[in-house]
């Protein structure tokens, strides 16, 4: 297969707008590695990039952007930190990652947990919602939320989240949260959508790479968009980042998909549990739990 932006497919979010259904992810790539990595991805082909301003290198995809005179070009999703929360502080945090990024119109904002704990998500949709409405924000979404937050935002405030970026993968896939988000209208973005290597080398997923002439984790990632889904595949290695983009010259049959939805198991989360996350992701926070450094 050969890649070129053009194979890659586009999903159109409540509200008219369109993301590119491969996303580049910035997540755990040290500050002072970002442009370059961004740059390269950029280079291959990758027109969509996530980061958050609790990774702590937003200026560093600002930068590769500028560099390459992408700015305003490709699709850009950043996140709101968790202790960033509030009406008020939603609007400064906006703004300081706008200006890191260097982007006049952000595509893509999202809370990035509900962090219920404060419970002050609801406050902080409403934000976001207005922001929106000032044209410098062309979607609103959120990450990491469960059927009963989805539904509080939609009962409180009228008004969907257009994406729910949350962990999917074969062994944890979420099919409750997924089937909610689709009863409404609701895009689901997956991250970490390789899961660890167990996901990989299921025999399912290997007998699907040879079946096609592919490896297990374009497999994997195909998975996800025959599926509908958005993904998110992180790697700061060219060669897997070209791999993780060249995923559209092949189809699973429909034996192959059900094979590796069967591998869902509700142990097989990797990331935090949205039911109970208490993480600020302040600075000295996510440095203390190894995600920055």
């Amino acid at each position: 297969m050969t890649t070129t932006n053009d194979t890659v497919s586009d999903i159109e979010l409540a509200g008219g707008v369109s993301i590119p259904q491969v996303g580049f992810g910035v997540f755990q790539i040290p500050g002072k590695d970002t442009q370059r990595a961004v740059e390269e991805a950029l280079e291959i082909g990758y027109r969509h990039f996530d980061t958050a301003a609790a990774y702590y290198n937003e200026e560093g995809v600002g930068a590769a952007l500028k560099a390459t005179g992408m700015a305003g070009k490709v699709f850009v999703t950043t996140k709101l930190r968790n202790c960033d929360q509030g009406y008020d502080a939603t609007k400064v945090a906006f703004e300081e990652s706008r200006r890191k990024l260097g982007v006049d119109v952000l595509d893509l904002y999202l809370i990035h947990w509900p962090f219920a704990l404060i419970d002050r998500y609801v406050e902080t949709w409403r934000a976001i919602l207005e922001i929106k409405e000032q044209g410098v924000l062309r979607a609103a979404g959120v990450s990491n939320f469960l059927p009963e937050h989805l539904q509080r935002l939609i009962d409180e405030t009228g008004e969907a989240p257009a994406i729910n970026q949350i962990e999917v993968h074969p062994r944890f896939s979420q099919p409750d949260v997924r089937a909610y988000c689709a009863s409404h209208g609701i895009a689901v973005e997956a991250y970490s959508p390789l899961g660890h290597g167990g996901d990989m080398n299921a025999p399912e997923v290997l007998r699907a790479a040879e079946a096609h002439g592919v490896t297990p984790a374009q497999v994997v990632l195909h998975w996800h968009v025959q599926s509908g889904r958005v993904v998110i595949p992180k790697s700061s290695h060219p060669d897997r980042m070209r791999q993780n983009l060249d995923i559209f010259g092949f189809s699973l049959t429909d034996e192959e998909m059900a094979s590796i939805d069967a591998l869902h198991t509700p142990q097989g989360r990797i990331s935090g549990d949205p039911a109970t996350n208490v993480n600020s992701q302040s600075w000295a926070d996510q440095f203390s739990r190894g995600n920055v450094s």
